[in-house]
């Protein structure tokens, strides 16, 4: 499991201009399991991504598609966790690695 950290690297209007495109990337990703929940940093200087991927490899390449990224407007730090304790609820989540 992965959480995406974006960082925008532009004033939020430059941000607002992409919007509608990110999130047309934030659903497919949600429709395909890959992406738990997601949100913006408060305040607001970025957001938030729970990744469900197998490998660090394939969360980059999913992040190549955000047109946030593509339009070079935010960075992005991956860091992974590996989920130990949880809520029974979330367990459906967990891929096996």
């Amino acid at each position: 499991m992965f959480i995406v950290s974006l960082t925008y690297k532009v004033p939020l209007d430059a941000i607002e201009q992409h919007l509608s495109k990110h999130n047309d990337f934030l659903n497919t990703y949600y429709n395909s399991g890959y992406f738990i929940a997601s949100g913006r940093k408060e305040p607001r200087t970025g957001g938030i991504i729970l990744c469900n991927a197998m490998s660090r490899n394939e969360v980059k390449r999913i992040i190549k598609e955000d047109p946030f990224y593509i339009h070079g407007i935010a960075d992005y730090d991956i860091t992974e966790f590996l989920p130990s304790k949880y809520n029974d609820n979330f367990k459906f989540f967990i891929k096996d690695s």
